[in-house]
């Protein structure tokens, strides 16, 4: 006994459907009409709609008054829509939603000066109504070998870039071959993958029954691109392969003595067509007929609407930029999910969210039966399931992550489980008028304080600052058990005054004097550090009563007088910069925060009235350093001891005038003889 298998895509695709339905309402009023092109590629059909009084016509100018007019499932060329409007013709748009979303393709992306390359069959009219939507170049290709001759001929230059597309029912593996040679040249392309979802499925069905099949039978009209396409794909599996229009072409020896006779159709061959081969087989042999499902009940099935607000399962078949089509399992409309629907959180693509194959749980939002699609959304059920998760962590006080998407009037928006949770100002952060901007796309942690459903409004409320409020408590108790004299600490600015900084160690504040800030002199914190720096400190003093930390920050590497031992030792010639004059000497810096005195009497090897005779503000000079007390942090500086003594004139020097530098690292140089062993503001 011959068993026959019969494909469970056999027949109408939701497109077919839906334009076949439109014709045939139209017949039912008896108000004649005509169809722009055939509906489908189906002489059985075509004639029956033409019996019914909706004829076939081949241009507009055939029409002769009959209306309303119907455009085909494949879509006309564009200037034909303006050619009805023109004359005031009543029209109904029968073409394929996916014929119809890859015109607007080709028209935005040629419209941005981007060439277009369509997959397909250039005499075909779905082709050519795709191409006329094109303001801009294009070229087809319908194999592997046309895409390597075509490459020789693209120009290389005065174009954006390229925009690939195909027929909705080109070939799906000549397609993916042909888009590995387009992403290896054309690495920045713009693929949209067209081929339509049911075209896909019935092919891939197609290939897998004739590998087990001794037998292929496929129905479908001779003009049927993709009936040609089915019996090419079986035809390569199996040899015994057949394509036949109706049961009158049926001949039993195609199938005679085959154990396994598989049978597919195109999405053009009516139901009808399809149980007249079946019944003349089962007649003409004795045999099985496996179907998955009663044709009646496909039928009534792929036209079926689904209930709003019910959860399916579903797997992703395609993505394009603005859209997830996905096949719904135990259905045959097809499923999209919009970008704006695939998750709560911002992204840029939506293969940031699902791949082509991912399994997902999904959303009816809304459907059409009359273009057979469902809207879908992923986000929403990702909503219901992330609320019951927020339920249980309200329950139990539970810490929570979350991404900040928005900065909204009175507070800021965190998403967690794809759940928008509202954190208002006074909890999004420890200190009063925080810049909440700061806080849009870090991930923080929060607790619900918050949360109850009102039928489909929720009102859930989150806290950032009872966690950081935790976490600092924790933080201080740590600090407070391991700190110690002299630890070094890392921390943040946070409040600067007149006599220091206030730096955060990790919940817990110390100050920086002023004074400990710089070796040098400074007027404000300001000119050392700002609020936001991130400083190394260490602690100078701790008060465990009052809880007051001290803390050092100016390194004693840095102190002047360190640098001043190191790199210039007695004998050293710098170059200095006056900075004063006296009546007995000149005061000139050596290195920031260090200034040596010129006495008179080693300013020239001449004898000179006053320094200013020599000297002015401003002079850089080069000097010897004869003599350092680290003691009195004095440094004598000479100009003499680097002259010639030719021709010097005798030099005569009172003890009592005397004197060195005493300068200090955050007080102005003073001067005093060397009677006067420390000066009163020296330490």
């Amino acid at each position: 006994m011959a068993e026959i298998i019969v494909a469970q895509s056999a027949g109408f695709c939701f497109g077919v459907s839906r334009a076949v339905k439109i014709a045939f309402d139209v017949a039912e009023k008896g108000q004649g009409g005509c169809t722009l092109g055939p509906i489908i590629h189906n002489k059985e059909l075509v004639k029956e709609l033409s019996d019914k009084g909706v004829v076939s016509v081949n241009s507009v100018e055939e029409i002769n008054g009959r209306q309303p007019v119907i455009i085909r499932s494949h879509g006309v060329e564009h200037h034909v829509y303006d050619q009805l409007r023109d004359l005031g013709l009543e029209y109904i748009d029968a073409t394929c939603p996916f014929v119809s979303k890859i015109h607007r393709i080709v028209y935005e992306w040629s419209r941005k000066d981007y060439l277009i390359l369509l997959a397909g069959d250039a005499n075909h009219p779905e082709v050519q109504g795709i191409l006329s939507n094109c303001v801009g170049r294009f070229y087809t290709f319908n194999s592997e070998e046309d895409l390597h001759n075509l490459v020789e001929i693209i120009p290389k230059e005065n174009y954006k870039g390229i925009c690939v597309v195909a027929q909705t029912t080109f070939n799906k593996k000549i397609w993916q071959n042909c888009l590995k040679i387009l992403k290896k040249l054309y690495t920045n392309a713009k693929i949209f993958d067209t081929i339509c979802n049911a075209t896909s499925k019935r092919q891939a069905e197609a290939h897998t029954l004739s590998a087990r099949c001794d037998c292929m039978i496929v129905i479908g009209d001779r003009s049927s691109s993709n009936t040609n396409k089915l019996y090419s794909i079986c035809k390569s599996n199996c040899e015994r392969t057949y394509m036949i229009e109706t049961a009158a072409e049926l001949e039993s020896a195609m199938y005679a003595d085959a154990r396994i006779i598989g049978v597919t159709a195109g999405a053009s061959t009516p139901e009808r067509i399809i149980k007249e081969v079946l019944d003349t087989m089962s007649e003409n042999t004795t045999s099985s007929v496996n179907e998955t499902e009663n044709f009646e009940e496909m039928l009534e099935e792929s036209l079926k609407s689904l209930n709003t607000n019910e959860r399916v399962m579903g797997t992703v078949a395609s993505i394009t930029p603005n859209e997830v089509y996905v096949e719904v399992d135990g259905r045959k409309q097809t499923g999209f999910i919009p970008f704006d629907e695939l998750s709560s959180t911002p992204i840029q693509s939506a293969d940031e969210v699902v791949k082509v194959g991912d399994r997902v749980e999904l959303l009816i939002m809304k459907t059409n039966d009359v273009e057979g699609t469902i809207m879908l959304s992923k986000r929403r059920v990702d909503a219901q399931k992330g609320f019951e998760e927020l339920q249980k962590a309200y329950d139990e006080k539970t810490v929570l992550t979350g991404l900040v998407t928005e900065v909204v009037s009175g507070g800021v928006i965190v998403v967690s489980n794809d759940i928008r949770v509202f954190v208002p100002a006074s909890q999004a952060t420890l200190e009063r008028d925080a810049n909440l901007e700061e806080l849009k796309g870090q991930e923080v942690k929060f607790r619900l304080i918050e949360l109850s459903q009102r039928g489909r409004r929720r009102k859930i409320i989150g806290s950032i600052k009872s966690v950081l409020r935790d976490e600092n408590a924790a933080k201080r108790a740590e600090f407070w058990e391991n700190c110690e004299v002299g630890k070094t600490y890392t921390g943040v600015v946070r409040t600067l005054t007149s006599y220091g900084a206030f730096v955060d160690l990790g919940g817990v504040s110390g100050m920086i004097h002023i004074s400990e800030l710089s070796w040098l002199r400074i007027k404000h914190p300001s000119e050392v550090v700002n609020v936001g720096d991130t400083v190394e400190v260490y602690i100078k003093d701790i008060n465990p009563e009052t809880k007051k930390i001290s803390l050092g920050y100016k390194k004693t590497e840095d102190n002047p007088w360190v640098i001043l031992e190191r790199d210039y030792p007695v004998g050293t010639v710098v170059k200095a910069k006056v900075v004063g004059l006296t009546t007995f000497g000149a005061f000139a810096n050596i290195i920031p925060g260090i200034d040596g005195l010129i006495h008179i009497s080693q300013i020239s090897n001449k004898r000179i009235e006053k320094p200013a005779d020599e000297l002015a503000v401003g002079d850089e000079v080069e000097a010897k350093i004869t003599g350092i007390d680290f003691e009195k942090k004095r440094v004598s500086l000479s100009i003499r001891a680097l002259l010639p003594e030719n021709n010097a004139a005798p030099v005569v020097e009172d003890a009592e005038d005397e004197v060195v530098a005493v300068v200090e690292p955050d007080a102005e140089p003073v001067i005093r003889d060397l009677e006067d062993e420390t000066p009163a503001d020296a330490e």
